[in-house]
């Protein structure tokens, strides 16, 4: 039998894909650290979202490079965190310090992914920044490692394959 080392995995999408959630299931499951990214913002980047102003990547540089350090971090015990990592200039960023990392890609429907943003109660990130994520999105890409998973299903079941895909190790395809 082939020993892995535990997985080092970033569960990505859009505010409201539900990135925390199966994220910190996932890590539970997994056995391993979990960190959500929002964690990470400074504070000049909360209070820009909260007044609706989206994200330039001159603001998002510091934060991934602290999530990258985090990742680094975990690499060889195994760790999960949640991030947007929209681009993927974003994900090679985290990469760079964790090569082995898996991309688990949380996407949905627009209107889904808004109605759930505007039924957050207390978060920074408002609805109407949503329309902006997904203009900024760019899916997963050959070479990068990762799967893409359709959100609209339950929270246990999204954890289950994001386990197979881990366990399969044949992250270099992507599966829709």
């Amino acid at each position: 039998m082939q020993h892995h080392p535990p997985p080092l995995v970033v569960v990505m999408g859009v505010s409201g894909s539900g990135k925390t959630t199966i994220g910190a299931a996932l890590a539970q499951r997994l056995r391993v650290p979990f960190a959500d990214a929002d964690d990470f913002h400074p504070r000049a980047n909360v209070d820009k979202m909260s007044a609706g102003i989206p994200l330039t990547d001159d603001d998002r540089e510091p934060w991934l490079a602290t999530i990258a350090t985090w990742l680094g971090e975990h690499a060889a015990s195994g760790g999960v965190a949640s991030c947007s990592a929209l681009k993927r200039s974003y994900r090679e960023i985290l990469a760079t310090a964790a090569p082995q990392l898996f991309f688990v890609h949380l996407h949905g429907d627009p209107e889904v992914i808004a109605a759930r943003v505007a039924g957050r109660p207390g978060h920074f990130m408002p609805a109407a920044l949503v329309e902006s994520q997904f203009a900024t999105l760019e899916r997963l890409e050959p070479g990068e490692r990762g799967a893409v998973l359709d959100v609209d299903q339950p929270v246990d079941d999204l954890v289950t394959q994001s386990l197979t895909l881990l366990d399969s190790r044949d992250p270099e395809a992507i599966r829709p």
